[in-house]
């Protein structure tokens, strides 16, 4: 385990092999966590915040065409974060195309992104994982980045934390509707997912309020907090600017900032 960050508190775990997938849920990879005061909150620090999370993220994020994916659904405000943090995300692949040599300026020289919300399967009727498969063979991305609302194991992290991996992500997995997982094994790249929690299970608020366990077959719900939609808002637009600002490196976040 490693500890660093100045505006967030950062603690990063490595795993070296799948021993833990059943004890703990994850996989092989690398589990970035960026502590903070609630996101919701206005902060005198957003831009360190942001520029330190594009820091952590261009840690994983490798050369080339990058994909970047909103999962979730913008219809249901705790779930919209991905949407609404990949429809933020400045979507570059078709500039080298599209200008002609005579309007040739620096947009041509920003790294190819595409970026994609498709909605859930309700909406699609199509797995999400089927659509960015399909995605994925026609544009030959270098790696994806998935945003996503995340459910948390620890109340102390709702709304306050931002949490990073390379191992991939199944999507609704933290809400008991998991669906087919997206990693380097199901999309032949790497995936490098980014979220914030937005929601905890009544069982974990529970257990953390009173230190005992809580008998599994009890009714359980999804608890958001009441400042949802400002977190929801938030949170995505700051995931948004560090990941602009990760694939970008020429861009400021002043430039970032007045592209929306």
């Amino acid at each position: 385990m490693e500890k660093r960050g100045s505006v967030f508190e950062v603690t990063e775990i490595v795993i070296n092999d799948d021993s833990c997938r059943e004890s703990m849920g994850k996989g092989k990879g690398r589990y970035i966590t960026l502590e903070c005061g609630e996101i919701s909150r206005f902060s005198e620090k957003y831009e360190k915040m942001a520029l330190e999370l594009s820091q952590e993220l261009s840690r994983l994020i490798p050369q080339g065409d990058i994909f970047v994916v909103g999962l979730g659904n913008r219809d249901i405000t705790p779930d919209a974060v991905g949407v609404l943090t990949a429809e933020k995300v400045l979507a570059t692949r078709h500039l080298r195309s599209e200008l002609s040599s005579e309007e040739e300026s620096f947009l041509t020289s920003l790294r190819p992104v595409s970026t994609l919300a498709g909605g859930v399967m309700g909406q699609t009727g199509i797995e999400t994982a089927e659509l960015i498969s399909a995605v994925c063979r026609e544009i030959q991305p270098s790696a994806v980045i998935a945003a996503d609302a995340l459910a948390c194991s620890d109340i102390s992290r709702l709304g306050t934390t931002i949490q990073i991996s390379d191992s991939g992500i199944s999507p609704g997995s933290g809400v008991s509707n998991a669906r087919r997982e997206l990693s380097q094994n199901t999309l032949g790249v790497p995936v490098i997912a980014v979220g914030v929690p937005t929601v905890v299970d009544m069982h974990t608020i529970v257990r953390s309020l009173t230190g005992k366990d809580v008998d599994e077959k009890l009714p359980n719900m999804m608890v958001t907090p009441r400042d949802i939609d400002r977190l929801t808002e938030r949170a995505a637009q700051l995931l948004a600017y560090g990941i602009d600002l990760a694939l970008q490196p020429t861009l400021s976040f002043d430039d970032v900032r007045g592209l929306f």
